[in-house]
């Protein structure tokens, strides 16, 4: 369940009768506890309630009280043993008239009348695995807003199924949001008189006095007429108390769609609602979803919160406004230019959703403003202007709904910085809101809709709009500033659609060589750092962490750092929103300005901000060098190869069925136990064939090999690849083959979870196969797995390496080959062998448990963690003397040792360090 669906059952529940026997249950229904579960507390399987009470383990114990006892039953319950044992997050008491509860994670409570329950929801919303936010929790109306325009929208679909239609979409979209701004406008007084849109839609659209359809239309015609075409427009009297609006909103086609009862009803309890306390930021997000059939479920559920915006816009510009207001002190003539610059400064969001960071980002600068008014005395009215914010949205309904989000946000702040009164006179007409368009952002020209000029500049100028000459857009001085931000869609390489590829194509193709193994937030990512080149902007996204880590920053930063310098990163953080059991993102903030930047750079790891000379592709400090694939070990260590290819189609992997019979045959020597990555950390094997080489069908005389190797040669002989048909006459071989040693295989998977905090690397004996699924070292030494297995490599691997979702993608060529290592010494290679031998003892203290079993994070043992744990001490005090204070310093000492090592070996390539003096890319059309 979303949270609209929680609010709207939560509603419902606190609407019904208070009946003691079943409350605890419907509770738990209403915040989408399976009926199973439910039935098996109703049982009193699963309760363990001490106290007569409903106990639900690691979520919630609730009782219900005597009259007057609620207080005494909440202690009770607080106070229980079995709410420790259960780990029970949240205890719950009512009695029909009062409402208590407590969250004993934060240890906030909360207490109102029985009936007004349900305007708390958002305090429960864990108990459906939804992290919520605090504008959530204390302010309902968003959700319950929500919850109410979808049934209608969904209602006014099924009676008009025209209006679902491309073609008539876009006026199903407009009507929705021209109903919000009634809503809107008459719970703030922009409409005078109390409730006036829903009252007259009521009154006038009764069965005895018209159609629904009939009155909103001539709702909307009166305010689409100006009072200068009042007298001659024929408005009926009741619609003639509606002022004009226009700004666009009522503009054009006065169509309404055909209502039913039901959509009527939906209408009308949607203006019950107090859209005065209504959060533009919040309410966008959630309505947007509304018109997008493939959304509705989550219903805006991955709204961004306020303080991961901040985390964007602070950085970029937000910060250094506050700085200079501080800075300012009471100094007119400097609070003055402060809000000069206010003025003048233009945020841009190419991919704006329902324009959440614009939202957040004129609110914050209308504060700055105020602060400055409140020293200066001067005019309180804003200067700034709507008009400086601009978006580009692919989905339509979104960009109405963050036009009218601006309007929304810029009227709730001329009422809480100015009065409530000045406000009303300000907002109608309607002034032109934000430069907001419908459009594909990888397709549109960026400066043609956030230029660099105003119109009126550049009509002066007599160089027209939007059509700017990119050299003289670098050489004209202007006072504008210019800040892209936001959070642009993320699709991995793998998971792009045909016209995703096509957007990447039109925007990378001809620029970077290997464009289709980028994420699609990478063009994004070139397209900014172009406008940042052009027109001096800054600009900074928020995207996953795997744009920069393994084959992403070789392939792509180099390209972008010609032209930009990093001013400041964010380190991977959780980016969480409100869908159900949302495991959250890791994420990472890049901002960055054009190559003659020379203002301060810095590095934002959790509290901790660190200036720093130089950001690297890989979002520390240090120089922009890229780790590029090796094809031999970049400093002295024993080579890693690739695990057994057969080529065999699963051919030869043979089941037990098979293996019975060949044992009974006695021909089991042609058999080898093959492991791969998921036999090694469960502790498995499969079986194969194995004939050493020579050795062919003709000399084997068991039927179920002869006619294994035939399907192979079929196989084979098929194939597209010349390689493989040529093996077609030898069966018997291996497409690849890794030689078995004479004594073990060090064995490493190639994909493992980065949930585990280590690698799980370890031996197998000789004569166990590995299978292309894991890299091996042939009768490696011991104190290689101590270098593996630590937490340095660890950190290299997750930087450096190819990312598959979270798992890490283990390569010899970009892992093992570039790891840099310190030269050691004899006693170096002794100690880490012991330590090896340690942490392999450590495991057989636990034998037979598996790899996945010892290694998961919440039941690793103690035994083997401090094994772990001294291995990376010595390892440690080899690169720096001592223990590294963190990951951010790992990678940082890693990085600078890998320049140093390849520099001595010469093999560090041109591609490899990012050369801001090269020769600028002069692309245009972005």
């Amino acid at each position: 369940m979303n949270a609209v669906e929680i609010e709207e059952a939560v509603s419902d529940l606190a609407r019904a009768p208070f009946d003691p026997a079943t409350f605890p249950f419907e509770f738990l229904t209403a915040f989408g506890v399976k009926e199973t579960t439910i039935a098996r507390l109703r049982k009193g399987d699963t309760n363990a309630s001490d106290v007569g009470g409903v106990l639900q383990r690691s979520n919630i114990h609730i009782a219900v009280a005597a009259p007057g006892d609620v207080n005494g039953t909440l202690r009770a319950l607080r106070e229980s043993p079995k709410t420790a044992a259960a780990k029970a997050k949240f205890i719950l008491a009512a009695d029909g008239d009062v409402f208590e509860a407590e969250d004993l994670t934060s240890g906030e409570v909360l207490a109102c009348s029985y009936n007004d329950f349900a305007d708390h929801f958002g305090f429960f919303l864990p108990l459906a695995g939804i992290s919520t936010v605090k504008e959530i929790k204390n302010n309902p109306i968003d959700v319950k807003a929500t919850g109410r325009l979808n049934r209608l929208y969904v209602e006014l679909l099924r009676e008009n199924a025209d209006w679902g239609t491309p073609e008539r979409r876009h006026d199903l979209n407009q009507f929705m949001a021209r109903l919000i701004f009634c809503f809107f406008a008459e719970d703030t007084g922009i409409f005078n008189g109390t409730n006036l849109f829903t009252s007259t839609v009521e009154r006038m659209s009764s069965t005895e006095r018209g159609s629904v359809e009939f009155v909103i239309t001539e709702l909307f015609r009166a305010m689409d007429t100006s009072p200068s075409q009042r007298e001659n427009a024929c408005l009926r009297s009741w619609a003639d108390e509606f002022p004009y609006v226009n700004g666009g909103l009522f503009a054009g086609g006065k169509l309404c769609p055909r209502f039913s009862k039901v959509a009527r009803s939906y209408l009308l309890r949607a203006g019950e609602l107090n859209w005065q306390e209504i959060n533009p930021d919040i309410f966008g997000s959630m309505i947007q979803a509304v018109a997008d059939e493939g959304e509705r479920g989550s219903l805006g559920m991955h709204y961004t919160s306020v303080p991961n915006i901040m985390k964007v816009l602070g950085p970029l510009f937000l910060d250094d406004l506050r700085a200079q207001l501080e800075a300012a002190g009471d100094n007119s003539r400097k609070l003055r230019n402060l809000r000069k610059r206010l003025a003048s400064i233009r945020v841009f969001d190419p991919a704006c959703g329902s324009g959440n960071f614009l939202v957040i980002a004129y609110i914050r600068m209308r504060e700055i403003e105020h602060e400055i008014v409140k020293i200066t005395g001067d005019e309180p009215r804003s200067v700034i202007s709507l008009s400086n914010f601009y978006g580009i949205e692919i989905k339509d309904f979104a960009v109405e709904i963050a036009r009218l989000a601006l309007l929304i946000a810029e009227f709730q702040c001329d009422v809480r910085f100015i009065s409530q009164q000045v406000a009303r006179t300000l907002v109608l007409p309607l002034k032109q809101t934000g430069e907001i368009v419908s459009g594909n952002a990888l397709r549109e020209d960026w400066l043609k809709l956030c230029n660099y000029y105003s119109k009126e500049e550049s009509n002066r100028n007599g160089r027209g709009f939007p059509s700017i000459e990119a050299d003289q857009l670098c050489s004209v001085e202007s006072n504008t500033e210019i800040y892209i931000c936001g959070n642009p869609p993320y699709i991995g390489d793998k998971m792009q659609g045909i016209e995703h590829k096509s957007d990447v194509e039109h925007v990378l193709s001809g620029h970077i060589e290997r464009w289709r193994s980028l994420d699609y937030v990478c063009a994004f990512f070139y397209k900014a750092a172009q406008y940042v080149k052009l027109t001096n902007a800054q600009a900074a996204f928020v995207t996953t962490k795997s744009t920069n880590q393994g084959q992403q920053v070789s392939l792509f930063w180099p390209v972008v750092l010609r032209d930009c310098v990093l001013k400041f990163a964010v380190r991977p953080f959780d980016w969480r929103n409100l869908a159900s059991h949302n495991a959250g993102v890791t994420c990472v903030i890049i901002g960055f300005a054009r190559s003659d930047y020379n203002g301060s750079r810095f590095i934002i790891d959790g509290d901790r901000v660190k200036i720093v000379s130089n950001i690297s592709p890989y979002l520390i400090e240090g120089p922009d060098v890229v780790i590029e694939k090796a094809s031999k070990p970049i400093s002295q260590r024993p080579k890693m190869g690739l695990g057994n290819v057969l080529k065999d189609d699963g051919i030869l992997t043979l089941d037990d069925d098979d293996y019975d019979i060949l044992r009974s045959n006695g021909e089991t020597r042609h058999t080898r136990k093959i492991v791969g990555s998921y036999e090694f950390i469960n502790g498995s094997y499969r079986r194969c064939l194995y004939l050493k080489p020579g050795k062919n069908a003709k000399t084997v005389h068991d039927g179920i090999i002869s006619s294994k190797l035939e399907r192979v040669s079929s196989y084979r002989r098929e194939s597209r690849a010349e390689a493989l048909r040529s093996l077609a006459d030898k069966p018997s071989l291996f497409y690849f083959h890794l030689k078995p040693g004479k004594n073990h295989t060090l064995v490493v998977p190639r994909v493992t979870s980065e949930n585990r905090d280590y690698l799980p690397v370890g031996f197998l004996p000789a004569d166990v196969l590995i299978s292309d699924r894991n890299y091996g070292i042939v009768d490696g030494p011991i104190w290689v797995m101590s270098l593996i297995a630590s937490r340095m490599h660890w950190v290299w691997i997750g930087s450096v390496c190819v990312r598959m979702r979270s798992d890490f993608s283990y390569s010899n060529t970009l892992g093992w080959n570039t790891f840099p290592i310190p030269e050691l010494s004899e006693k170096n290679k002794s100690d880490l062998e012991n330590s090896a031998n340690n942490i392999l003892l450590a495991r057989e203290e636990y034998f037979p448990a598996t790899i996945a079993e010892l290694y998961d994070p919440s039941r690793m043992p103690d035994v083997l963690r401090r094994a772990h744990e001294n291995n990376d001490e010595i390892i440690e005090r080899v690169y720096k003397g001592r223990m590294f204070r963190n990951d951010t310093e790992r990678l940082e000492t890693l990085l600078s040792l890998y320049v140093s090592t390849v520099k001595k070996s010469n093999t560090i390539s041109e591609s490899s360090t990012v050369k801001v003096g090269r020769e600028r890319n002069n692309s245009r059309g972005i």
